[in-house]
């Protein structure tokens, strides 16, 4: 069974920074992509970003320039790490991942359980 462990959202002011993390737990045979979303209250869950199993990135327009997602392969953990957090940026971010559970299987949408991010004014 595979599980996402997210840590690290919180409480911060404006201008502030934090950095949320998300480990792959379980067993599987192979992770493809990861991702970050997020949902505001009475919105649907969007994309922030996402990172392939090579590295490469994709931000959604709103956060470029201020947040960054990483992965490290050899520890199943992608972070992302958010700066310069506006009030806007306040919603539960999700983890992602597609997994496989062995080399004959097709990859399955994987979540975390959510970790609240609220920035102040």
């Amino acid at each position: 069974q595979v599980q996402l462990v997210e840590s690290g959202g919180g409480l911060v002011q404006a201008g502030g920074s934090l950095r949320l993390s998300c480990a792959v737990t379980g067993r599987f045979f192979s992770i493809n992509d990861m991702g970050w979303y997020s949902q505001a209250p009475g919105k649907q869950r969007e994309l922030v970003a996402a990172i392939t199993s090579g590295g490469l990135t994709n931000y959604a327009d709103s956060v470029k320039g201020r947040f960054t997602i990483s992965r490290d392969n050899a520890k199943n953990t992608v972070y992302l790490q958010m700066n310069s957090l506006k009030p806007e940026d306040t919603a539960v971010y999700y983890c992602n991942t597609k997994a496989r559970g062995s080399a004959f299987t097709t990859a399955l949408n994987y979540w975390g359980q959510g970790t609240q991010v609220t920035v102040s004014s």
